[in-house]
Formats: structure tokens, C-alpha cells, sequence
């Protein structure tokens, strides 16, 4: 199936180079959270939570909002963008999350990961999913 893991730690600067450096959901995703204690960072919209449910311990973080959350002289900033672990983001396919991994690298934030395949892939793989409670 096609659930990927991506490293942007060489700052790739094309599509292609965002592409090249691929590991496996189930072998590198899984082990990045169990053993690293990578922290899941969910960009889909609040809604695509609500019909969809989502990853278990996963953080949501709007898109709109990643850069803002992890600048740490923003008024928006976020203590968990300053804890010292592997950050993984994921949104519906892996397109918007490669660019927010991408965003959250050239920031500093390191290590980051895109999660190929997003939550399609997440769910293609039989990956445990929660309902997203509406507040």
C-alpha cells in the first residue's frame, strides 16, 4: 500500500525530493510513536475530525495555524512544539502536511516527519482510529 513516513531533516527543496526518502507506516510511523515518542500532529480540518474520527494521542493543530503555534515568540504559541521528540504530521493525504512539514523544518522544529498517505493511509493500514468528540 502506499503509507509512508517522510524525513525532511536534508530540507529537500522540490516535490521530488520530498518524495525520496520514504519509510514505511507500519515500520517507521509506529515505532516513531511507541518508541520515540513522537508526537502525531493532525492539520485536517476540525470538520474532516468530526466525519472521519481520528488517530489515538494525536494533537490537532488547524492548519491555518501551525506556524503561529510553533514560533515560540508568537502570542500563540504552543509548549508542546518546544518538547524535545519527533513531531509527525498528517492531514487527509499527505499533500498539505509535507508543505506544513516542510514550514515547521525551515522553522527549526526538528525532527519532523510528513506522514505519506495521511489518514487514508493511517486507516488503509488498519491503524487504530477514535471518534473526534465536537466541543
Amino acid at each position: 500500500s502506499a503509507d509512508w513516513l517522510l524525513s525532511l531533516s536534508d530540507r529537500p527543496e522540490s516535490a521530488a525530493d520530498l518524495l525520496a526518502d520514504a519509510l514505511s507506516l507500519t515500520t517507521a510511523a509506529r515505532a516513531l510513536i511507541d518508541n520515540d515518542n513522537a508526537l502525531l500532529i493532525d492539520i485536517r480540518d476540525v470538520r474532516e475530525l468530526w466525519r472521519d474520527g481520528k488517530v489515538p494521542d494525536s494533537r490537532h493543530v488547524p492548519r491555518g495555524m501551525v506556524e503561529f503555534w510553533i514560533a515560540p515568540d508568537s502570542p500563540y504559541h504552543k509548549e508542546m512544539f518546544t518538547e524535545d521528540r519527533p513531531f509527525i504530521f498528517m492531514c487527509a493525504g499527505g499533500l498539505r502536511s509535507a508543505l506544513a512539514t516542510q514550514v515547521a523544518q525551515r522553522m527549526g522544529l526538528k525532527p519532523v516527519y510528513n506522514l505519506i498517505g495521511g489518514f487514508g493511509a493511517w486507516r488503509d493500514a488498519e491503524a487504530p482510529i477514535i471518534p473526534h468528540e465536537k466541543r
